[in-house]
């Protein structure tokens, strides 16, 4: 697959294939052949979607459902942003089975969001709406006869909304930003490609070298005395530590008898 760079010098491929699965619509499938104004709203995209609680997994005691169906609902203002912005370069008119940043966008937003917000929605507001005075909202919310269906309901476009920001980073040519960081950041004195390096040298704590660049701290680890035991038996007297083993020198013959 051919693939084209951006200013960070990041492969962004010229085709994307494109495969999700949205509730009640069914496969989307199709070839993504992005121009330069998709990629950079599919970058503006995918950083919204990165950052929102929409595209995070929720446990069963785990966030607030009222957040969760408040995030799926901006998305609509911010994609409207985005396609107001750059017009209709990224939905230019392609062929059966092409897909456009456009299309893309507003399929997942009309097809996967919008019949959650309208049939949830409400029914969660008529609820709230009953809350006593002394009751705290994420009590009273967890305490809805229907709050496990309406979990399952965000899953479902949980995944939708996560198959449609793989298909927008490799668009961007960007990293993958929902998964978590699994590197520790550089110590400082290792940026811009020079690693600061310490190396021992001797035997006395704290001292050491440093190969290009500024040498961290070395951690320390504490020395702890292991608790005295029973003595051991000895079988006999201990036997003296033999020394060091010398080697004979060779006598030096008289200067007037020498040998022939």
């Amino acid at each position: 697959m051919r693939r084209i760079r951006n200013a960070a010098g990041r492969a962004r491929p010229k085709q994307v294939t494109v495969r999700m699965a949205i509730p009640m619509l069914g496969d989307i499938t199709g070839v993504w052949e992005p121009v330069e104004a998709e990629r950079k709203a599919a970058w503006e995209l995918y950083a919204e979607l990165a950052t929102r609680v929409s595209t995070v997994e929720l446990g069963p005691e785990d966030g607030f459902l009222r957040e969760a169906l408040s995030s799926f609902y901006s998305l609509f203002g911010t994609t409207r942003d985005i396609l107001r912005r750059y017009g209709p370069g990224v939905a230019p008119r392609r062929g059966p089975g092409e897909i456009t940043f456009g299309a893309l966008a507003v399929t997942v937003l009309n097809q996967a969001l919008r019949p959650v917000l309208a049939t949830w929605h409400p029914r969660l507001a008529a609820y709230e709406s009953l809350r006593p005075a002394d009751v705290d909202p994420v009590s009273y919310e967890r305490g809805w006869e229907h709050a496990a269906a309406l979990r399952e309901e965000i899953a479902r476009v949980r995944e939708v909304l996560v198959a449609l920001a793989n298909a927008l980073s490799e668009v961007a040519g960007s990293a993958d930003l929902l998964r978590p960081a699994t590197m520790p950041y550089p110590p400082p004195g290792g940026r811009g490609g020079v690693r600061a390096r310490a190396v021992s040298t001797g035997t006395c704590r704290g001292r050491m070298r440093v190969r290009r660049g500024r040498a961290w701290p070395r951690p320390r680890t504490a020395r702890v005395p292991l608790p005295a035991g029973p003595p051991t038996p000895s079988a006999g007297p201990a036997s003296p530590r033999p020394g060091p083993r010398r080697t004979p020198r060779r006598a030096r013959r008289p200067a007037g008898r020498r040998g022939r």
